[in-house]
C-alpha cells in the first residue's frame, strides 16, 4: 500500500500582523482586561495599540486598527442565542 499522508508545507514564519495579533491576545490574557471595566479597556488599548505601533513599525495604520478591532472584539463578552427549545417550556 502507498503511504497518502498530504506533503508538508514548508514552514512560513508568521508575518508582523499575526505576530501583533498574537502579542496583543497574549497581553490580554496577563494584564486581566477581560474584567476590566469600558473606560479601563479603551485607556489599555489605547497604551497598547501606542507600544505596539512602535514595536511593529513595518505595520500599517489600517492592519494597527485591524489588530485592535480583534482585540476588542475579543475582549467582547459572548452573547449566547437563547435554545428555543429550552425557552418553550
Amino acid at each position: 500500500m502507498a503511504n497518502n499522508k498530504p506533503a508538508k508545507r514548508p514552514h512560513s514564519p508568521p508575518d508582523a500582523f499575526q505576530q501583533a495579533r498574537d502579542e496583543l491576545f497574549s497581553h490580554i490574557l496577563r494584564c486581566g482586561v477581560l474584567e476590566a471595566s469600558e473606560e479601563h479597556k479603551k485607556d489599555w488599548f489605547d497604551d497598547t495599540m501606542e507600544y505596539l505601533s512602535d514595536r511593529y513599525e513595518t505595520l500599517t495604520e489600517a492592519e494597527l486598527a485591524g489588530v485592535r478591532q480583534l482585540g476588542e472584539q475579543y475582549c467582547r463578552p459572548l452573547i449566547r442565542k437563547e435554545n428555543p427549545v429550552a425557552a418553550a417550556r
